[in-house]
């Protein structure tokens, strides 16, 4: 049996607790782990896609999700959950990590006061899973030089004063979180370390219990011999004693249990912890010290002593050669002052000697025989993946489709206007941008939008009618002013063409068809046009490329599938401004005879 944690750990953070984060990136840089240890956060009211925070000099980005299982199903490999949630909630958080199967070996829970009916529930159903429960109550555990749970060790200076930064011989499990600090610390002095420690919590009822921690690190060949920390109340250090009696556990253990000082009482009393009370005389600290005694575990003659035992226990097992010198590793060094960056970018680098589009270098996918085209380019920087060539063909198609449609649309009217005033190809450019949306260009978003929610919600074409009919909405998509059945537009017919001989499957497109004959037999111009046709086309390759129904809804509502219609009638805008140009248009006026003059003299106050 292995160690708990290693340096390849990843753990999911339940409740942006952003301090606790922090110290574990701040840990993960100093001890140079390869990647860092929180692989995502759980907030369910936070409307973030990320969070930043330092990793030595430079920001990251880690990724928030609405609940445990999103973020499961992202990073599969994250085998820890850090849950920092109340201890309201904290049993539902838990027990919900334990249901994702094979996801988590261990599950820490840092609330305190949680039911003691549901904290021996979920106890219990963690161990009939397999996982490791650590808490509740706890501030966690650490495997130094490997993984550190949120802040256990407390600050980086700390950490290393206690050798916590890398591993040492000694496996450490305590009930406290403060003394484990402190324990560490007297370890680190009197000995080389710990190899893997672990705060099991101060409630009543925790998850892992001693002997489940100390049988593990039993089967863990970096830790040479083992430290526990009891106290008064439970008889959890009686299964420990057996199992030193039995000998299913050889290795020494130095062990004490604080709470002596309560045989001075006159009435029983509760130390800190919910379970620190002694409610038979075996439960007593002083009992379970003398009965640890007589088993052969090393106990002190007090708490005071225990530094002694430990340098004794450890100088014993260095000279037999069972414990040997432990070289000490380079250091980073968390700088003091650290700056927020302002910008994020994941889409381009231009440092280095080339820059790269989505890690691709620009000289990659710049030339022809490169393979790679517009479409490429597109899917690159506006996507970050790499599209089969089907999906970068029907971009490029779409583009050319949607390139110019006249002179007297109101964007191409727009750019020759302002072109005829003497201004530059941007500026008339632009002002032909700006008419894009909802009336020019949005009803490619729209069809997608609405159809994609008809054919999501498992309408019938003519429900589909009646319910924009009732929300008082016109079909986008569905329409034109000239074309019909009988003369149909060849734009659509070549789009349809093209996804019948090379995508995987029109579902959409199908459906929408469906919606065209109802449309049709009532009006034969209420046709799928060609904004319609290439919105729900759109719909049908996101989800052929493997999109999940939320990533296409984000899609559509950030607006990319005007961004095609933009980029797509930007060549076609500045055709226009340069046929101005070339033609030394003048100033545009428009006609007086074509304007309705309805001015009346205005009235006094």
């Amino acid at each position: 049996m292995g160690a708990l944690f290693t340096k390849d750990t990843q753990a999911i953070f339940w409740n942006n607790n952003t301090s606790a984060i922090q110290r574990m990136l701040d840990y993960d840089y100093t001890i140079s782990r390869p990647k860092p240890s929180v692989a995502a956060i759980v907030a369910p009211t936070s409307n973030n896609k990320f969070e930043k925070f330092f990793y030595g000099p430079d920001e990251i980005m880690v990724p928030v999700f609405r609940s445990t299982g999103e973020a499961a199903k992202a990073f599969p490999k994250a085998d820890v959950l850090l849950n920092f949630a109340s201890f309201r909630t904290a049993y539902d958080v838990t027990m919900e990590a334990i249901a994702i199967k094979g996801q988590f070996r261990s599950v820490m829970v840092t609330a305190e006061g949680i039911p003691e009916r549901l904290a021996r529930k979920m106890n219990q159903s963690a161990r009939d899973a397999g996982v490791t429960v650590i808490g509740p109550a706890t501030v966690g555990g650490i495997a130094p030089g490997a993984f550190k749970i949120a802040n256990v060790g407390g600050t980086i200076e700390n950490i290393v004063n206690s050798k916590l930064h890398r591993a040492g011989s000694c496996g450490l499990v305590t009930r406290s979180g403060g003394l484990f600090n402190e324990l560490s610390n007297i370890i680190a002095i009197n000995a080389d370390g710990i190899s893997e420690g672990v705060a099991i919590g101060g409630d009543r009822f925790v998850g892992s219990v001693f002997i489940d921690n100390l049988l593990r690190m039993e089967g863990n060949p970096e830790v040479k011999y083992m430290i526990l920390l009891g106290e008064v109340g439970g008889t959890e250090e009686y299964k420990v004693i057996e199992a030193v009696k039995s000998g299913k556990i050889k290795k020494p253990i130095i062990a004490w249990c604080i709470g002596t000082i309560a045989k001075h009482f006159s009435s029983g009393v509760q130390f800190g912890h919910a379970g620190a009370s002694a409610n038979a005389d075996a439960e007593t600290a002083a009992a379970k010290n003398k009965a640890m005694a007589e088993a052969g575990i090393f106990v002190p003659e007090s708490f005071n002593d225990l530094p002694n035992k430990i340098k004794e226990v450890y100088t014993k097992l260095k000279a037999g050669g069972i414990i040997t010198d432990i070289a000490e590793p380079e250091l980073k060094v968390v700088p003091t002052v650290r700056r927020a960056k302002e910008f994020i970018c994941t889409i381009s680098d231009d440092r280095g000697d080339e820059a790269t589009y989505a890690g691709y270098p620009i000289s990659s996918v710049a030339t022809p025989d490169t393979g790679f085209g517009i479409g490429d380019v597109i899917s690159l920087l506006w996507f970050k993946k790499r599209y089969p060539k089907w999906a970068t063909e029907y971009i490029e198609t779409v583009i050319k489709t949607v390139a110019d449609h006249g002179p007297a649309v109101s964007g191409a009217h727009n750019a020759k206007v302002t072109a005829r005033a003497g201004k530059d190809v941007i500026s008339s450019l632009v002002t032909g941008l700006l008419t894009i949306g909802p009336r020019f260009g949005g009803a490619i978003d729209d069809a997608a939008r609405y159809f994609k929610y008809a054919n999501d919600n498992g309408m019938s074409p003519a429900e589909f009618i009646d319910y924009m009919k009732r929300e008082g909405k016109t079909i986008s998509g569905i329409g034109h002013r000239i074309k019909s059945v009988r003369n149909p537009d060849l734009r659509v017919s070549g789009l349809k063409k093209f996804a019948a001989e090379n995508f995987p499957a029109t579902p959409l497109l199908d459906y929408a068809l469906e919606v065209e004959k109802l449309t049709t037999s009532k009006k034969d111009n209420l046709i799928l046009n060609v904004d319609g046709t290439i919105g729900i086309l759109m719909v049908d390759m996101w989800r052929a490329l493997g999109y999940s129904e939320s990533d296409i809804d984000g899609f559509i509502d950030a607006g990319a599938l005007n961004a095609f219609f933009v980029v797509g009638r930007s060549i076609g805008f500045i055709g226009h401004v340069l046929d101005e140009k070339r033609l030394g248009m003048p100033m545009y006026r428009h006609p007086m005879d074509d304007i309705l003059y309805n001015v009346e003299k205005a009235e006094e106050l």
